[in-house]
């Protein structure tokens, strides 16, 4: 039983910060203590500003609702670390988001106990971040946020969607994950309307509503989210074909590559396809150049055009450090 009154209270109000709603019951188990006792806690808390709201269902229960100001988080030591370690590995990948984790950043490391803050700043001092992508796609911070929490409280959405061929609609979903991949973030949700499966791209939402109702959450098709969204990708329609027939078993290629895994096919022991298949012919050229191996290729004619120029660059490149070298 938690006697202590201030202990107690910032355990209730941790609890009402890890789930959306809890029973009267729950929390007294929880916390050691009468029926009577949590809703005089509960009552504490209101007083102090904290907005917790009683629902209604067959035993009623609590949750902390959204207030006028964000009050304090409750985090133990390896909630803290964890958030700080995230926040600064999001300000060098989250494109469109990188003052705003700092600003995060700043504030919860100002707050941070000496043992939690020396933990930190080790990680940040010996961690740097390589930017690849320049052109990266820029995500809606309140987007992801809203769509984050949809998922976690298993809350239907509607949202205009436009396709890749620029076509726009409206969609009603069941919002199960979200999941990153190659500087895009993608939604894994259920289309009522389709009453099927479908993956939605971020950047691509726009006047997302929640709709107040709740669902019953599905079984994901593999029960692995991430597999399901790449096999998706991976059969997507892309703007330029190139398929590589090489001369490697696919296990060592798919080590040397970071083609998506379906896109590689085993023909036998020491053969596979990879299909490297993209919108941009950049792409195309830099998975075929990752594979190390001889290969035929079966591409479109605006393939072969650009990597017979790129070709072309690069053996002229060749020619002139040669010569600068025969020179020397």
């Amino acid at each position: 039983m938690t006697t202590d009154l201030p202990a107690r209270m910032l355990r209730l109000l941790s609890l009402l910060q890890t789930r959306r709603e809890w029973s009267g019951t729950e929390l007294s188990e929880r916390l050691g203590v009468t029926g009577r006792t949590v809703r005089r806690d509960i009552d504490r808390l209101r007083e102090l500003g904290y907005p917790v709201e009683g629902t209604t269902g067959h035993a009623g229960g609590y949750r902390l609702a959204s207030g006028t100001a964000m009050p304090p988080l409750i985090l133990d030591d390896d909630e803290a670390t964890a958030t700080a370690v995230a926040l600064r590995t999001a300000a060098g990948h989250l494109t469109g988001m990188e003052e705003t984790t700092l600003r995060a950043l700043a504030k919860l490391e100002q707050v941070l106990p000496a043992r939690l803050r020396t933990q930190v700043a080790a990680v940040h001092q010996t961690t740097a971040t390589i930017g690849w992508e320049t052109r990266m796609v820029r995500i809606d911070a309140k987007l992801l946020a809203a769509l984050a929490a949809a998922c976690r409280d298993h809350e239907s959405v509607t949202f205009d969607y436009t396709t890749r061929h620029g076509t726009s609609a409206s969609r009603r979903v069941e919002p199960h994950h979200l999941v990153a991949s190659g500087g895009l973030w993608y939604l894994l949700a259920h289309d009522t309307g389709r009453d099927d499966w479908r993956i939605y791209r971020l950047d691509r939402i726009r006047h997302l509503t929640p709709n107040r109702s709740h669902f019953a959450p599905r079984p994901v098709p593999g029960d692995d989210p991430a597999a399901y969204v790449a096999g998706k990708i991976a059969g997507a329609p892309t703007r330029h074909r190139a398929v590589a027939t090489v001369q490697a078993p696919a296990d060592t290629v798919r080590r040397r590559t970071w083609a998506l895994a379906d896109r590689i096919q085993p023909l036998d022991a020491d053969t596979c396809t990879v299909d490297c298949s993209g919108d941009r012919l950049p792409g195309i050229a830099q998975l075929l150049a990752a594979l190390d191996s001889d290969y035929t290729l079966d591409a479109d004619p605006q393939v072969t055009a650009y990597l017979r120029q790129a070709a072309e660059r690069l053996h002229q490149a060749a020619s002139r450090a040669c010569g600068g070298d025969g020179a020397r």
